[in-house]
């Protein structure tokens, strides 16, 4: 299977999602610091409940007129925010400088887990509809709002880590296919 369509497109999802990144750390900082997971869990959750109410609504129903696509890079950067967070834990602010680093680290090993994904699965993501990323994203939230009530424990099944990594890449191929409709 070639995977360089995919690789190609993922990569210009991500740049997009990193410029918007970037220029939020120049407004605001870093001062997402402070947050603990489990806030960056709810703060998603508001995100991809938008997405959902625009997907049922339509767009001519919506107040704020914004879109998903805002939407869904909200919920990549917001997954790789609570990564990093679940690294360092809520603290003082970093600088642009170690923002940009660790995004650009936690992004490769999201992606890194794609492809080895979308190898296994075929691409089966590129029959899937843009409201199935937001359910599934949705159910990874509940699942993650759970683990977290357990205080991160888990029986047999994965963590929150491996549920923000498969968010950023359900938001990436979501994008991805918004703008192949275009």
């Amino acid at each position: 299977m070639d995977n360089s369509k995919t690789i190609s497109e993922f990569q210009k999802a991500i740049n997009k999602c990193r410029e918007i990144y970037f220029k939020k750390l120049k407004d605001y900082g870093t001062s997402w610091r402070v947050m603990r997971p489990s806030s960056l869990t709810d703060q998603i959750y508001i995100k991809a409940r938008r997405i959902r109410s625009i997907e049922e609504k339509g767009d001519k129903n919506i107040k704020v007129d914004e879109g998903i696509e805002p939407e869904f890079i909200g919920i990549v950067n917001y997954c790789v925010i609570a990564l990093i967070q679940l690294g360092l834990g809520p603290g003082e602010q970093i600088t642009t400088e170690e923002a940009l680093k660790l995004y650009d680290k936690e992004i490769g090993e999201s992606t890194a887990l794609m492809l080895n994904k979308n190898h296994d699965y075929d691409e089966a993501w590129r029959h899937m509809r843009v409201s199935s990323f937001t359910d599934i994203i949705l159910q990874k939230l509940l699942r993650t709002k759970e683990i977290e009530s357990h205080n991160g424990k888990t029986l047999i099944s994965e963590g929150v880590e491996a549920n923000y990594r498969d968010m950023i890449n359900y938001a990436l191929f979501a994008l991805i296919k918004l703008d192949n409709a275009c």
